[in-house]
């Protein structure tokens, strides 16, 4: 196998052969999943030695480049981040929509460095993204209003980041969440399991795949199984046993010779499931003080080299259809030009 992502064993008998058929045949499944942890280690580690051999600093000033695990700790708290600011958007926003921008952000980050691109001008376009493909239906004035700062300027970056972030997805926009999979097999237990009030599993299935979020599971595994995976997490932890209607009914006599395999898989990825502390704010001062020196000035709004390059964009149009480059310089205390905080003001 290059993974067993393709064994979507978790599947209500209303969906299941739709489902598999559409997570087997997806670009997620032939160019998204990989094989271990391993392989996305060495595909980050590229893209960190590629930026840092692409761009020379001063003799003695080499050390301001971020290591690849420095630039992991950044993401991680970035990932923090695109979670609350998920939560608390107005109007509520539905979780395949989080769980697609989740896609999204890990995906531009295997082949792309933090120092190329910043990590808050990435995530807020995977959000705006996402709300597009899962149809979602917000305008870009609507979705900066849950930005604190600058809400034209803000727009601006969303928008020319846009189609650049779509081309470092190879336009591969589908992804599919272990959502459907969780209700499909919460129904299947409901009517076909002696389990009481199966609805108790929900909490501990939320929160296991709130924490599978921040780390590299969307990667590695099929939803189904993480959906399962979730769904024993949350048995486990109420002192139940699915252990029989999982073999027999979930699963079923089709996927008898891979038990062993899907065992070990759901194994794995429980031990995934875990709490995450944020990366305390001296370290992230420090490493964010790095990043505005080494970042690419080609790709920060901030920079004169950044604007020069819109006027020219715009110039070369027969007339103005682009969002406007901005000349003045904001500059705040996030890095991010326009924008003061992720938070939502409705917090």
């Amino acid at each position: 196998f290059r993974s067993l992502s393709s064994l979507e064993f978790i599947s209500p008998h209303y969906y299941s052969k739709l489902n598999r058929i559409m997570f087997s045949n997806s670009t997620q499944r032939k160019y998204w999943t990989f094989s271990d942890e391993n392989e996305l280690q060495r595909l980050r580690d590229e893209a960190n030695q590629k930026y840092t051999k692409a761009h020379k600093m001063k003799e003695g000033e080499e050390w301001l480049f971020l290591s690849s695990a420095e630039e992991r700790v950044l993401l991680l708290h970035y990932q923090l981040q695109l979670r609350d600011f998920c939560r608390k958007f107005q109007p509520a926003m539905p979780r395949a929509v989080a769980g697609t921008a989740f896609h999204y952000f890990k995906r531009f980050y295997l082949n792309n460095s933090v120092m190329d691109y910043h990590p808050k001008e990435i995530l807020v376009t995977c959000v705006f993204l996402a709300c597009k493909v899962e149809e979602f239906n917000v305008s870009i004035h609507q979705f900066v209003s849950n930005i604190k700062g600058d809400r034209e300027k803000a727009s601006d970056i969303i928008i020319n980041n846009e189609m650049l972030l779509m081309r470092h997805l190879n336009y591969q926009l589908t992804a599919h969440n272990p959502f459907r999979a969780v209700e499909g097999s919460l129904i299947d237990i409901k009517t076909r399991s002696q389990l009481v009030n199966p609805e108790r599993l929900r909490p501990g299935v939320e929160d296991a795949l709130d924490k599978l979020q921040l780390t590299d599971c969307c990667l590695l595994f099929a939803p189904s199984q993480i959906a399962l995976a979730a769904i024993l997490h949350s048995v486990s932890k109420l002192q139940e046993n699915l252990d029989s209607f999982v073999t027999e009914v979930l699963l079923g006599p089709e996927h008898k010779e891979y038990i062993h395999h899907i065992i070990e898989i759901i194994r794995k990825i429980r031990s995934m499931i875990r709490s995450f502390d944020p990366p305390s704010r001296d370290i992230i001062k420090g490493l964010e003080k790095r990043l505005e020196r080494c970042r690419n000035q080609e790709n920060n709004p901030d920079s004169q080299i950044y604007k020069e390059k819109m006027r020219e964009n715009v110039d070369d149009e027969d007339f103005d259809m682009g969002p406007r480059v901005h000349t003045d310089s904001d500059k705040t205390k996030t890095g991010l030009p326009g924008i003061t905080s992720l938070s939502s003001n409705s917090s």
